[in-house]
C-alpha cells in the first residue's frame, strides 16, 4: 500500500475540500458466511428456471441453457473486454460476432445483421425504424403513415411501431385461428408501410398462407418484418427469405439458449435483405483484406442509417454464448431442435386436450408449432376458479405457467411451450401435476383461492401494474405524477 501511494501520491488531495468525508462511511461490517448464507437462501426462495420443469413460460422459449456456455462467458478473456478498446486488441470476440452473423444469415436467407437490439421490441423497433427511413428516402413518409399487424402476434409488433409514430391496423383471425386474409387485403394499400407479423403466432398457430401476405404488401410497395420470436419450431425447416419478408429479428436470448438472467441481458438480432441493408444501425463488423476484423463505419457517413439503436455493438457474452451453442450443434443439430421442440408441444397439447376442463381455441385436430395458449374456461364457469388462481397454485409444486399478454383475446389463458428440453418424465409429471390441480379446483377450491402456500411472498397485488393512472415508467414521468397530486 505505501508502495502505491508513493507512485501515485495523496488520490484525496486533488479533490476540493467541501467534497471530502469529515467521517468514513458507516458501512455494516458483515461476514463473508454470513453474506452467503443471505444470497442462497433468496436464491432458495425463487422459481427460477433451473429448479422447476420449465413448461409454462409460454412464448418465452425457456430452454436449458448448457453451463459450459456460463463458464465461457465469465473467462477473463471475456469479462475484461472493453468495447472502448482499440480493433486490434479485441479481435476475438470482432471475430465472433462476424461468425455468428454468418451462421444467422444462413438460417434465415437474410443478407446483413446487426447486434445492437437489447431485446425483441428493440428489434422490431429498428425495422419500423428502417422502415421509416426507406420511405423518407423515397419521399413517402408521410403518406406511407400506417403497421400492419395481426391480432395474436406479440404486442410489441404494435407497440414499437407505434412508438416510432405508425398507426396501427390489427388483422383479426378468421375461424381457424389464421390472419383473416380478406380483411388483410381490406387493410393493404398506399398508405401501408409495413406487416410487422409472428409466425407461428402467440397461438402456436403457423399461418401457411404467409408468402401470399406479404406478396400483397410488396405488390403495394410496402416493407415485411418478420418477428422471429418463436422460431424454435422452424429451425432448419423455414426461413425468412423464402417467405417473403425484407427484416426479421431473433431472439438470441430465446431460439438460441444464451439465457434469460433475471429478465435480460438479450440481444434482438435484427437481419434484412440488400434493399434494406444501407438503413441498418451501425457501425457493423466486416472482415477486411487482410483477414483482419473491423468496423464499417460508413454509415456516419451515409445518411440513409437509422444510426445507433443503443450504445456500442451488442451484448457481447450473449452473442458468444449463442455462438457457442449453435457451433455445439450444427445444421443438422438445429433442425433436431426444432423437430423435438415440436413433437413435446404436441404431446404436451394431446394429452391436455384430453382433459375435460381445457380447450385450445382454432385448428382442432391440427398439430401446432412451438407452443399453445390453452384456455380453461369451463373450469372457471364451473368452479370459480381463475387461470390466476391455478397459476398462483403451481407454485406449490415448484411449477407455474404464464396466461397471457393483456388484454386477454382467449379466457382464461394458459400459454405452455416446453421447447426441446423436458424429457417424456418431465411432460408427464407437468401434466399429472395440472390435472391434480385441476382436480382440486371442483373439490376443494379453497385451497387454490388462497395459494401459493409453500412460497415466502403470498398472494401479490396485480392491480397496480394494470391502472395507467399509477404507472411511472420513467423518473420523469413520476415527478409529473406526484406534481399532479
Amino acid at each position: 500500500e505505501s508502495h502505491i501511494q508513493e507512485l501515485v501520491g495523496d488520490a484525496i488531495a486533488g479533490l476540493p475540500i467541501h467534497m471530502r468525508r469529515a467521517v468514513p462511511p458507516a458501512l455494516p461490517e458483515i461476514s463473508q458466511p454470513r453474506v452467503l448464507r443471505h444470497y442462497t437462501r433468496l436464491s432458495q426462495e425463487t422459481l427460477g428456471a433451473d429448479v422447476n420443469i420449465e413448461i409454462g413460460q409460454g412464448t418465452c422459449t425457456v430452454k436449458y441453457s448448457p453451463k459450459i456456455n456460463e463458464v465461457l462467458a465469465r473467462l477473463p478473456q471475456m469479462t475484461e473486454l472493453h468495447p472502448l478498446q482499440p480493433t486490434q486488441t479485441v479481435q476475438g470476440i470482432l471475430e465472433i460476432f462476424y461468425r455468428t452473423e454468418g451462421m444467422l444469415k444462413e438460417i434465415s436467407g437474410l443478407d446483413r445483421f446487426t447486434f445492437q437490439p437489447g431485446g425483441g421490441s428493440q428489434g422490431i423497433f429498428a425495422m419500423a425504424s428502417m422502415a421509416y427511413k426507406y420511405f423518407e428516402e423515397k419521399g413517402e413518409e408521410g403518406v406511407r403513415d400506417e403497421i400492419i399487424t395481426t391480432l395474436y402476434s406479440h404486442p410489441s409488433d404494435a407497440a414499437a411501431p407505434a412508438v416510432k409514430g405508425y398507426k396501427i391496423i390489427f388483422i383479426p383471425p378468421d375461424k381457424d385461428g389464421y390472419p383473416d386474409f380478406e380483411a388483410f387485403k381490406m387493410a393493404v394499400g398506399k398508405r401501408t408501410a409495413g406487416f410487422f407479423v409472428a409466425n407461428p403466432e402467440d397461438t402456436g398457430v403457423y399461418n401457411p398462407r404467409v408468402m401470399e401476405f406479404t406478396q400483397l404488401v410488396h405488390d403495394n410497395g410496402g416493407l415485411c418484418g418478420y418477428d422471429q420470436a418463436n422460431a424454435n419450431g422452424l429451425l432448419g425447416v423455414t426461413r425468412a427469405k423464402e417467405a417473403g419478408f425484407d427484416m426479421c429479428f431473433f431472439n438470441l436470448h430465446k431460439t438460441f439458449s444464451t439465457p434469460h438472467g433475471c429478465g435480460g441481458p438479450a440481444c434482438g438480432v435484427t437481419g434484412v435483405t440488400k434493399a434494406v441493408e444501407p438503413y441498418l444501425p451501425g457501425p457493423l463488423i466486416v472482415k477486411k483484406e487482410d483477414s483482419t476484423f473491423g468496423f464499417d463505419a460508413s454509415f456516419l457517413k451515409d445518411s440513409r442509417s437509422v444510426g445507433k439503436i443503443r450504445s456500442f455493438y451488442g451484448v457481447a457474452p450473449v452473442v458468444l454464448k449463442a455462438y457457442a451453442w449453435i457451433m455445439s450443434l450444427g445444421a443438422q443439430g438445429l433442425y433436431e431442435v426444432a423437430k423435438v421442440a415440436v413433437l413435446n408441444n404436441n404431446y404436451l397439447y394431446k394429452k391436455l386436450m384430453e382433459i375435460p376442463c381445457v380447450d385450445a381455441p382454432y385448428i382442432k385436430g391440427k398439430q401446432r408449432i412451438e407452443q399453445v395458449r390453452y384456455t380453461i374456461e369451463k373450469l372457471t364457469k364451473d368452479t370459480g376458479i381463475t387461470s390466476g388462481d391455478i397459476q398462483r397454485r403451481m407454485m406449490d409444486f415448484g411449477m407455474h405457467y404464464w396466461t397471457s399478454h393483456h388484454p386477454y383475446h382467449i379466457p382464461e389463458p394458459m400459454t405452455l411451450e416446453p421447447t426441446e428440453t423436458p424429457s417424456r418424465d418431465d411432460l408427464d409429471e407437468y401434466i399429472n401435476t395440472l390435472k391434480h390441480v385441476f382436480k382440486e379446483a371442483y373439490d376443494t377450491p379453497e385451497i387454490i383461492r388462497s395459494a401459493p402456500h409453500s412460497s415466502v411472498c403470498h398472494q401479490v397485488d396485480g392491480s397496480p401494474s394494470d391502472d395507467p393512472a399509477q404507472w411511472a415508467i420513467t423518473w420523469r414521468s413520476y415527478l409529473k405524477k406526484t406534481a399532479e397530486k
